[in-house]
């Protein structure tokens, strides 16, 4: 390979990486191959000869590059003169913005793209004349590089592995094809070959005896990544490992390059994992090497993840967040993201780091929004409620993997308080406003008016079917994402309105029905209890309500749960024009288990997106989903974290609201139940002024009020008309390189989404991963974060993108299952792959 094509294929490599890539040249050395590279995907702009042309034309392409369908899929902007280094030089250099948008080359922090060693790299074989080169000129041409070497080879290694170059040589004796290997294996005759080449080239000498490819392998593969490890320590290496053997300075281009190939080929990718793993555990490096500070930035093997981890949580305690989000860049390039308990550990740090970011922001914006409830009440629809999806997404990402809980719990409890801190300050504005002005807002869609104000009148046309679906605790930023998942099914809208009080299920699913707004009253039975009652009709149980339903529509009504609509054959007779489907299970699993329930939101949101495809082919045409109330997470609450009640006499309702009389105090308001919305027999509502309950140990509540509980979605579907089918689209789905068995419960899959029509190449495409037993059971599922969306557990591609995704299988289960890539709303095969589980106990 000719070091020009080398140095080509080393920026074609960062522009796919990064998309935008700087070339600073003062010597004028690579302006030819700058050029070479532009194409219909690359622009190229040449700042040589007009800085003022050149700097609109990279603006233009820019913003290009970020419109979703751009055929333009980097930028290359080449510019005679020296890199900027200092911010005085930066601020006068016009393009150093897009060193921010991507990256620079030479980068001055990677050693390997400084021109000796790029020649060095490209032919290792002619490492000992091209030094001598550099130090009688130390701008040598291109041509005088390839000169060297004309004459010499290894014949037999060539021959057998069809390769030219001392490093394609090197790579396949590390990695060969199914053909390399079969030759290697067969033959003896390389061997005196590469005993010479890997001495003349990276300082090698064999110790084996053995002939066999194999033993030389194993040899190679130890010296090659403890090389690399030991140049990128910032100490000596200990005692224990210094007579390890490894190469000295001079070939560390070699090894740099051939381990940064092994890294990030996906060929190879797996392969090195492997290897990397063994050679740690046989020289002990994480035993050996303890204590050492400052361990290099390399990922040469898996132990120094811990190392990354520490820096990471050191940055978090000395409150350094651009450490951190260099830290997640460089982990998000790591050869370990092969592995799913790293994509675990630093899923957590990237949820902390986005909880404790928005939360700041927030609170230094709070002050805007506080002088009124309306405006308060904007504020947590419009953006605030981000701090409730950051802070659920943190506690998934936190109950997914409890084993790291331990090494974490610092910086986790630094994002809970910070979480805790804010929205207690919401809570205690939000409260306030509520004594002053009552509930609900005046102008504003309440729950209780919902089926009147929505629903009836679409039951009004003649021949027009809705499904409504009443889904337990779906709070308002559940809604966003769910509103957001659905939205390709036809004209969605999303609508904030407000619960019932008190926000339990039995009152809030009761003021769903028609009338509510009206008829909806509370009274209290012979036993104390309270039951609502819609005018003269008691509305306590779902059979309850389902008969004033059934009622008023007769055969136009009929009414099933989710589960049951999902799995049932049975026809929806064409009289049916309202249909509720029912679902209760995310309240109930949550209550019950909240740190291992939540990530059941995505299968409810699965079984949602299903159904509502499901009502299109049978002939629906509006879907309406609300709810009954929303919830607040408590997770990680400190001890103490409980509100006493005030005196009086009260009815306890789900440990967050009082009803009776009594007198407030200063843990706890005191309202009349007409002033927030309340009808009935009892004269006043209670509850705690902060986010806390009447009970210790609760993780998850309702039935207060608070923004999370009381403000809450309605989504509307209006089914559009469909498009001509587009092809099936082709997802590639492998594990390891085609190993048939998993050796932990966080298996690594790799999604390749293939170009599945020419005219849709920019389009973007959403996966369901999930593993399946032989009789269909969901035993795995891809795990929450990165690609993966914490709330719907789909993944979104675009064709020609590959990601990886780490599965979460089911703990008790081994044996023989099914993964498979699944369409979201039809839940049809993609793509499938058989393996089996071989966990080491």
């Amino acid at each position: 390979m000719s070091i020009k094509t080398f140095i080509k294929s080393r920026l074609r490599d960062r522009i796919k990486q990064n998309n935008v890539l700087v070339v600073y040249d003062s010597d004028k050395r690579y302006h030819d191959l700058c050029l070479e590279l532009s194409s219909e995907e690359i622009h190229v702009i040449d700042a040589s000869e007009s800085s003022i042309e050149s700097r609109e034309t990279a603006i233009q392409s820019l913003m290009e590059l970020g419109k979703q369908n751009s055929k333009i899929k980097g930028m290359l902007i080449y510019i005679p003169a020296k890199a900027p280094m200092e911010d005085e030089e930066k601020q006068r250099d016009p393009f150093s913005l897009y060193m921010v948008c991507g990256r620079v080359f030479p980068d001055p922090e990677i050693d390997s793209d400084e021109y000796l060693n790029l020649c060095l790299a490209a032919k290792p074989d002619q490492s000992t004349e091209i030094r001598r080169i550099f130090k009688a000129n130390a701008n040598p041409s291109f041509a005088l590089i390839d000169a060297l070497g004309a004459g010499t080879g290894w014949p037999n290694l060539q021959t057998l592995l069809g390769v030219e170059s001392a490093r394609n040589i090197i790579l396949a004796l590390l990695a060969p094809s199914p053909i390399q290997e079969k030759n290697l294996k067969e033959q003896e005759s390389w061997l005196t070959e590469a005993k010479e080449l890997l001495t003349g080239t990276i300082g090698l000498n064999l110790v084996t005896r053995s002939k066999s490819w194999s033993k030389v392998r194993e040899e190679l593969w130890r010296f090659i990544l403890f090389s690399e490890f030991a140049y990128d320590l910032q100490s000596v290496l200990p005692d224990s490992l210094k007579d390890v053997p490894h190469a000295k300075s001079e070939a560390m281009p070699t090894i740099r390059d051939l381990c940064e190939t092994l890294r990030n080929d996906l060929r190879t990718h797996s392969l090195y994992i492997e290897r990397a793993e063994e050679i740690e555990s046989e020289l002990e490096l994480p035993i050996r090497c303890k204590g050492i500070k400052d361990l290099g930035t390399l990922d040469t093997f898996p132990f120094k993840e811990r190392y990354f981890l520490e820096q990471a949580m050191d940055a978090f305690k000395n409150e350094d967040t651009d450490t951190i989000r260099k830290i997640l860049s460089h982990r998000e390039k790591s050869v370990w993201r092969g592995k799913g308990e790293s994509q675990a550990q630093w899923a957590v740090i990237r949820a902390t780091l986005s909880l404790i970011e928005v939360c700041d922001d927030h609170e230094s914006q709070l002050s805007d929004y506080q002088s009124s409830q309306e405006k308060l009440i904007e504020y947590y629809i419009g953006s605030l409620r981000e701090v409730d999806r950051l802070h659920r997404e943190l506690e998934q990402a936190v109950g997914d993997y409890l084993e790291f809980q331990g090494t974490m719990r610092e910086i986790i409890e630094l994002a809970r308080r910070k979480y805790y801190k804010l929205t207690n300050k919401v809570q205690d504005l939000f409260i306030r406003h509520i004594e002053k002005s009552g509930w609900p807002p005046v102008g504003r869609m309440m729950n209780a008016d919902l089926f009147d104000v929505v629903i009836a009148p679409l039951l009004q046309e003649s021949g027009r079917r809705v499904a409504f679906f009443q889904i337990d605790a779906l709070r308002y930023e559940l809604g966003v994402a769910l509103e957001k998942e659905i939205s390709e099914v036809g004209q969605t809208e999303l609508r904030a309105a407000f619960a019932q009080l008190p926000s339990i299920t039995k009152v809030g699913m009761a003021s769903l029905l028609p009338d509510a707004g009206k008829k909806l009253v509370l009274k209290r039975n012979d036993k104390g209890e309270l039951f609502p009652m819609l005018g003269e009709f008691p509305v306590t149980d779902v059979k309850q309500r389902m008969d004033v339903l059934r009622k008023r529509y007769g055969q136009r009504f009929q009414e099933m749960h989710l589960t049951e609509f999902m799995r049932s054959r049975k026809s929806i007779p064409n009289t049916v024009e309202l249909l509720v489907i029912r679902s209760e299970r995310l309240d109930n699993k949550l209550e019950g288990d909240t740190e291992s329930s939540l990530n059941y939101i995505h299968e409810l949101f699965k079984h949602i997106r299903v159904a509502i495809n499901k009502l299109e082919k049978i002939g629906f045409n509006d879907v309406v989903i609300a709810t009954d109330h929303g919830f607040v997470l408590n997770a990680g609450a400190e001890a103490g974290s409980v509100a006493t009640k005030p005196q009086g006499e009260w009815i306890n309702l789900h440990e967050r609201s009082l009803l009776g009389k009594g007198a407030a105090d200063s843990a706890n308001f005191v309202l009349p139940a007409e002033q927030v919305g309340i009808r009935g027999d009892f004269e006043y509502l209670a509850g705690p002024r902060g986010l806390v309950s009447y009970r210790t140990g609760m993780d998850y509540f309702h039935g207060g009020i608070s923004l999370q509980e009381i403000i809450v979605p309605v989504i509307t579907v209006r089914y559009k008309d469909k498009k001509p089918g587009h092809l099936k689209p082709t997802v590639n789905l492998s594990y390891k390189n085609g190993a048939k068995r998993i050796t932990t419960r966080l298996p690594v899959m790799e999604l390749l989404l293939e170009y599945y029509d020419l005219f849709e190449q920019e389009a973007s495409f959403e996966i369901l991963l999930e593993a399946h037993d032989k009789t269909g059971n969901v035993v795995g599922e891809a795990k929450a974060g990165g690609p993966v969306n914490p709330a719907t557990g789909t993944i979104t591609l675009k064709p020609g993108e590959r990601v990886q995704i780490a599965m979460k299988m089911n703990p008790e289960f081994e044996g023989e299952f099914t993964v498979k890539a699944l369409n979201p709303t039809t839940l049809s095969t993609y793509s499938k792959l058989d393996l089996e589980t071989n966990y080491m106990v």
